[in-house]
């Protein structure tokens, strides 16, 4: 027998809430310069309730092929890659704006 979600009464595997939240949340990437001329792109607008914010970063610093961190509920990428983390958040059906 499969566990039922507590929050939408489904089954696991039918499972909506996670990507109802993605849906719900604007998320917002810009790039600011660190010391050193050092670019760092930032993801904001995450909601640590709903999503696995360390997994979501471990996912876009493999597609980006950089370095990064999670600080504040924010993600922070080593480099300037607001284009490849735009797409890949859009592939996992979040909501993006782009700064």
């Amino acid at each position: 027998m499969s566990e039922i979600c507590p929050v939408c009464g489904l089954p696991e595997e039918l499972c909506v809430c996670e990507n109802i939240a993605r849906e719900g949340q604007e998320i917002t990437i810009y790039t600011e310069k660190r010391r050193y001329g050092k670019k760092m792109t930032v993801i904001e607008g995450l909601d640590d309730a709903d999503i696995d914010i360390e997994g979501l970063s471990k996912q876009l610093k493999t597609c980006c092929a950089c370095g990064g961190t999670v600080k504040d509920r924010r993600i922070e990428l080593q480099g300037s890659h607001k284009q490849k983390a735009r797409e890949r958040l859009e592939e996992l059906g979040f909501a993006v704006d782009v700064e």
